[in-house]
């Protein structure tokens, strides 16, 4: 009886034993990243080393994207030249919910059960087509990323590519996009977005590059938007349409990356929206494609859920198309066909650190991101 019961106790200490091995092993990897995250403190000017609460905070949250880190590239699929890279970045030792909160909270697009996508103009008002918008709230503790290959469309896309449509655009390279900027705390990338289309826009019309101001549209635009609180491309737009409002000169109305008072004045120069489109492209992103060649830089809504950590390559997963994930905004500013991985050219608004040198790239083909879901083209006066 004795030698049956020793038996049976060790068969179950040697369960526990392998029970007990992975936690401490995960234990052991946890401790044995806090030399790499006091050289991330030191490389990104963190200025919380000597605050031991904060400190073991930021690491838990550093460990967090570590692992998510690890997940992406381990996921990534294809030649690896081609893939999106996932590393360090100055947004790692945030939590998902905080860098939710202060650089997603941006993009608010209308959510009605359905919104009517329109071509505004003088002399028309007319709708282009009807989409249904899901108002249901994300779930901060269940919302979770679609994971999975993207249809290959993009073959499609280019058969229906138009002759006058070349197969690589990139309208930097034609002196008309200004440098990245940083909106840093304030939730404003739909100004951002919006603004730069327009400094593009006149570029193309005039010649000349100058810096539009997006702090008057913080401050003053209506409409449902509210400055760094959040706003929306579209509504933007039309604001800007219904009030024939000149967004000034950055030098004239200076950027301060908060709310102020509105200090817009209709008689003062500046650049005005002459008519403008706000459509959704989904399974249509040729159109998006002839709008960037034919046209120029445009704007779209994104869910950049999974961008906390992206430092460069083509994103093709891991990214929800789905209208209620938007989140925020970003210009596109050309493309290429003709690449291995057929891509956008993203340039975004969290400084020349983001990414490569602010700019990202999205594949074409699959909604990714969402970035066909609501997209508009401006032209000015």
């Amino acid at each position: 009886m004795k030698k049956w019961w020793n038996w049976i106790l060790g068969i179950a200490l040697f369960c526990l034993l392998f029970i007990a091995i992975p936690l401490s092993f995960t234990g052991e990897s946890r401790e044995k990243l806090k030399p790499m995250f006091d050289d991330y403190i030191e490389k990104f000017n963190k200025t919380y080393k000597d605050n031991p609460e904060e400190y073991e905070t930021r690491f838990r949250y550093f460990v967090a994207s570590v692992r998510e880190i690890e997940l992406l590239n381990s996921e990534a699929r294809g030649p690896e030249q081609h893939r999106a890279r996932y590393g360090l970045t100055k947004l790692s030792d945030m939590s998902k919910s905080e860098y939710r909160d202060i650089h997603l909270s941006d993009e608010r697009p209308q959510r009605r059960k359905t919104m009517q996508t329109k071509t505004y103009n003088k002399k028309k008002n007319h709708t282009i087509n009807v989409i249904d918008y899901d108002d249901k709230k994300i779930d901060d503790e269940n919302d979770k990323e679609i994971s999975g290959s993207p249809h290959d469309n993009i073959y499609i896309i280019i058969r229906k590519r138009r002759a006058t449509m070349p197969l690589k655009v990139d309208w930097r390279t034609k002196g008309v996009v200004g440098p990245v900027k940083d909106q840093g705390l304030c939730g404003a990338c739909w100004a951002f977005s919006t603004v730069g289309v327009m400094e593009s826009m006149a570029a193309i019309s005039t010649g000349q590059l100058q810096s539009l101001s997006v702090q008057e549209a913080i401050d003053c635009a209506g409409l449902g938007n509210n400055g760094c609180e959040g706003g929306d491309i579209c509504l933007l737009l039309d604001w800007l349409m219904i009030t024939n409002t000149p967004v000034q000169p950055e030098k004239d109305y200076p950027l301060k990356l908060k709310d102020g008072k509105c200090k817009s004045n209709s008689s003062s120069t500046g650049v005005r929206v002459d008519s403008f489109t706000c459509d959704n492209y989904v399974d249509a992103e040729d159109k998006i494609l002839e709008a960037i060649a034919n046209h120029g830089p445009v704007t779209v809504a994104v869910n950049a859920l999974t961008w906390q950590n992206y430092l460069g390559g083509v994103i093709q997963y891991h990214c929800s198309g789905e209208p209620r994930d938007l989140n925020h905004a970003v210009q596109l500013v050309g493309y290429d066909l003709s690449a291995d991985v057929p891509h956008y050219i993203v340039k975004n608004s969290w400084g020349k650190e983001f990414g490569n040198d602010g700019y990202l790239k999205l594949a074409i083909g699959s909604n990714v991101c969402g970035l066909a879901n609501e997209m508009a083209t401006v032209s000015v006066k």
